[in-house]
């Protein structure tokens, strides 16, 4: 079983690596051996239906992909919706989410677009069978203070969400 953890945010202070970071730690305190894939450090080329798919990074990231049999997603919330880094890279690498297992961690600028992860969600069981574990983290800056998360809630809560995609993907890839 191989996790990759996909932090999207392009800002280098971002709280949602915060989140990914976390999501690593908990599932490396586990024992496990989850990989990070950081797209501020491996820029993707925009998708374009055509040459994108034979940029260097792309065909990394697409090897990552198909390596994994679980995905963790950190991603911003920017205007009700994750940022476009992360849907560039799933429009690259789309086909190597089929029927894998998919968690969500998001953090945003305040409370009332904490539904908004359910149009990916939606999107993913539809169009590739990606199996959504059942629970998410969506954090406020409220719940981080100093470059660090701040909230002891949203640590366990980060913690649960990396176990439980864990958990079921260990249970989808021995059946």
């Amino acid at each position: 079983m191989s996790i990759l953890v996909v932090s999207s945010s392009l800002n280098s202070d971002s709280n949602s690596r915060l989140l990914a970071q976390a999501a690593m730690n908990a599932l490396t305190a586990d024992g496990l051996t989850p990989k990070l894939l950081d797209l501020n450090e491996l820029p993707l080329p925009f998708c374009d239906g055509s040459s994108a798919y034979g940029h260097p990074n792309t065909q990394q990231v697409s090897k990552l992909a198909s390596e994994a049999s679980g995905f963790i997603f950190a991603s911003p919330i920017y205007n009700y919706d994750v940022n476009a880094a992360l849907k560039n890279f799933i429009e690259l690498v789309g086909g190597n989410l089929e029927d894998k297992t998919v968690a969500f961690l998001n953090a945003a600028g305040g409370t009332s677009s904490y539904m908004s992860i359910m149009a990916l969600a939606n999107s993913l069981m539809l169009d590739f069978r990606s199996v959504v574990v059942p629970r998410f983290v969506y954090a406020v800056p409220a719940d981080f203070a100093d470059g660090a998360i701040a909230n002891p809630k949203i640590t366990e809560r980060v913690a649960t969400c990396a176990r439980a995609l864990a958990s079921l993907t260990a249970q989808r890839t021995a059946a």
